[in-house]
């Protein structure tokens, strides 16, 4: 029963790392039901209150942070809300259109099209793609960082105990 608790969460951790690059995955949430799959199947003795506050708000940070960095990011380049509404759409969408481009091409495609909708000249709509790039690009290593913080603060928990 350890050994299929172990090869589940560390296929939760796989799934929510690549969700900090694929936005369709669960990312942040992967990693934080493998800690449920690890106290169902192993012990909950290792978790208590410090670890539960700390991962939460962890999680709540990341859910922030995904949305407000990307929305940033527009925002600098001189985007509205358009933009950050076609980035958005552009990078659900993207890989799916355009697989493993899509993850670029969707979010600039989606800034510069939202823009061009609510009649943003195109010299402002392409910087607002830029824009969205430099969004993703930020907020994929915020996640990278604090997902992987979340890892390892499981890991110290559980070896200590």
């Amino acid at each position: 029963m350890v050994i299929a608790a172990w090869i589940i969460v560390v296929a939760l951790f796989a799934v929510g790392m690549a969700g900090a690059v694929y936005p369709v995955l669960p990312g942040a949430l992967a990693i934080y039901a493998a800690f449920f799959v690890y106290g169902w199947m192993v012990d909950w003795g290792p978790f208590g209150f410090w670890f539960w506050l700390i991962q939460t708000t962890i999680v709540i940070v990341l859910m922030v942070a995904d949305y407000l960095v990307s929305a940033l990011g527009v925002k600098k380049f001189g985007g509205t809300r358009a933009s950050v509404i076609g980035s958005t759409v552009g990078l659900l969408l993207g890989p799916f259109v355009i697989p493993v481009a899509g993850l670029l091409i969707g979010p600039f495609l989606g800034a510069v099209i939202g823009e061009m909708i609510v009649g943003t000249e195109w010299r402002q709509a392409v910087r607002a793609g830029v824009g969205a790039l430099v969004g993703f690009f930020s907020g994929l290593v915020v996640k990278v960082i604090l997902q992987l913080l979340m890892i390892v603060l499981f890991i110290i928990w559980v070896l200590r105990f």
